[in-house]
């Protein structure tokens, strides 16, 4: 089919449509993902991965250059900030030169030897300390970038059943979590993540999103609740809590990825599309209802092990995208009129008509329209860009470094 005659299938308002939901969609980058990452057996180098945080800043501003949406990269404080508040000018610098802002500020209370038997949830009073404190540091680097989430995950837990008191942990980690929610600067969020297991196997200390949603709730008034998608049991309904969620006003925002069995980080929608484009519905749907733009902050959160790095961000920024898209198509007033008389057949048809919609000429449109790429993935393959950078850090590559990312 000819783009003109694509193009006669979808009808103006539609266009238009389209074009407002993407005016206001952006989505994050995650450093990390431009480095090279792995699994816990080993991991595949790549000659053209990010190792310093210019190359990192420079990858992703190859991905909003073509895209559009991904104009700030959420950092990790120990992988890209060594020196804690010390490397702050530095990454400053950065983002201006790339034309980026620092996004998210990703605290590291999991990696440091110390971490062994938990951070806020530690038995030992010291490192319970010294975890409030790195948290602390991160508050103050996010200040001074400018950054205002504050992205907490914690692999807190247990393997084995009686080795640790659970009720006392829980109260370690409310305790923590308002003392550091106290040191929150004014305009500053701090957004708590939940996973249920991995690697703690036997129980996990913010195992679910009700757990998560009792500690932000208790912690203070700018803490929410982070949905990562990879978090859930199989079959677990995610929209549903987004949708919880959102009535109560305790949605910060997403680590999206997709997977098949657990926590896979895989690309966006390579598996379960129409669950991501549920979420966006879920999101869309009640800011109509509400008459108020939800304040979600979304992220990337994958580990391009095999993909090449880049094209993996630019294929799921663009995919972000089209979902978004799709569920900005949702006739609102016609799918509130079929849930009030249970029509259960067109109301559901509501959905799979705006999802069966295909919206990529509109987007191209959209694209277009702003001095972007039609093809974001094409223009950066024939911009030169992998080509070189794999010249100039394979050398350095070949040899595997001990941290993740």
């Amino acid at each position: 089919m000819s783009r003109q005659a694509d193009r006669t299938m979808f009808t103006s308002r539609q266009a238009d449509i389209v074009s407002e939901a993407l005016n206001g969609f952006r989505i994050e980058l995650p450093s990390w993902g431009f480095a090279d990452t792995g699994t816990r057996f080993g991991k595949f180098l790549q000659p053209a991965a990010a190792v310093t945080i210019e190359e990192k800043f420079s990858d992703a501003a190859q991905v909003h250059r073509w895209t559009g949406v991904c104009p700030s990269i959420a950092l990790h404080v120990l992988w890209d900030l060594p020196q804690g508040t010390a490397s702050a000018p530095a990454v400053l610098a950065l983002a201006q030169k790339y034309g980026l802002r620092a996004g998210s500020i990703n605290p590291n209370v999991f990696e440091d030897q110390a971490y062994k038997y938990g951070s806020l949830g530690n038995p030992d009073p010291a490192i319970r300390r010294q975890a409030r404190q790195h948290i602390g540091s991160s508050i103050e680097i996010a200040r001074l970038l400018g950054s205002r989430d504050l992205s907490l995950w914690f692999a807190d837990g247990s393997n084995y059943p009686g080795t640790q008191n659970i009720r006392r942990r829980r109260r370690w980690f409310e305790e923590g979590l308002r003392e550091v929610h106290a040191l929150l600067a004014p305009g500053q969020r701090m957004l708590v993540e939940y996973k249920p297991f991995e690697p703690a196997f036997y129980h996990t200390d913010i195992a679910d999103w009700g757990m998560a949603l009792l500690l932000a709730q208790s912690a203070g008034a700018n803490a929410r609740v982070l949905v990562d998608t990879g978090h859930h049991y199989q079959a677990q309904n995610i929209e549903q809590i987004v949708a919880w969620l959102l009535d109560l006003n305790m949605l910060g925002g997403f680590h999206f990825n997709d997977r098949r069995y657990a926590d896979d980080d895989l690309t966006l929608g390579s598996i379960d599309p129409y669950q991501v484009f549920r979420i966006f519905h879920e999101i869309l749907h009640c800011e109509w209802e509400t008459g108020r733009r939800a304040d979600l902050a979304y992220t990337i959160d994958q580990s391009h092990n095999l993909k090449g790095k880049i094209e993996a961000m630019i294929q799921t920024a663009t995919t972000a995208m089209e979902l978004y898209a799709k569920a900005a198509l949702v006739d609102h007033e016609k799918l509130a009129l079929r849930q009030e008389s249970c029509a259960l057949v067109d109301a559901e048809n509501c959905l799979k008509d705006a999802f069966s919609t295909d919206v990529r000429p509109a987007i191209r449109d959209w694209a277009e329209s702003k001095g972007l790429a039609a093809d974001p993935l094409d223009a950066f393959r024939q911009s030169g860009y992998l080509e070189r950078i794999t010249i100039e850090r394979s050398a350095k590559n070949r040899s595997p470094v001990s941290s993740y990312a």
